[in-house]
């Protein structure tokens, strides 16, 4: 049976979803439910630069200062995913942008459940493999990429049935 390649995501729990444990643990469940692996995840913070410096993207967008003042407010979960069309599928299922929005169209997804504002929408996502490559080198800067997938992806994919779930480090891993 021939299986489509892992694609890599990063995934953020913003500071708004990670100030309720019980609703963190909710999304993480959906997101193993989904049929994503969790090949990497750690709890961490930005300080204002580095918030800054990650959405360096949107410096010029009237929401910058409001983004990285939240972004830079509590803690975060980080976490790279792995799912054959991963970032569509995480993208999917964070739902729109806009909360209010995602109430409406996409009412059983993670930003409608979820989120209180466009700002704090509960998840970010990467939107492109550049993009993912680039995110998950910032929050996971000895995380290889181009190793993972020469080395580990076949490894995920082709024993999925046989992963190991790290209930400690909230990761899945192939069992020895």
């Amino acid at each position: 049976m021939c299986r489509s390649r892992l694609q890599l995501t990063l995934a953020i729990l913003k500071p708004d979803l990670m100030m309720h444990p019980v609703r963190t643990k909710e999304v993480k469940n959906i997101i193993k439910n989904s049929g994503f692996l969790v090949i990497q995840s750690k709890v961490t913070s930005l300080s204002l630069q580095d918030a800054e410096k990650f959405y360096e993207e949107h410096r010029e967008r009237f929401f910058f200062s409001r983004l990285t003042g939240y972004m830079s407010s509590g803690l975060m979960t980080a976490m790279i995913l792995a799912k054959a069309n991963g970032i569509a599928h995480w993208r999917e299922l964070m739902g729109p942008t806009k909360t209010y929005r995602a109430r409406d169209i996409a009412p059983t997804s993670i930003r409608a459940l979820y989120g209180i504002s466009d700002t704090r929408n509960a998840t970010h996502g990467s939107d492109s493999d550049e993009s993912a490559k680039r995110e998950i080198g910032f929050f996971f800067p000895t995380f290889d990429c181009e190793n993972w997938y020469k080395t580990y992806e076949p490894l995920y994919r082709e024993n999925r049935q046989s992963l190991a779930w790290d209930n400690e480090r909230g990761i899945h891993y192939v069992p020895q």
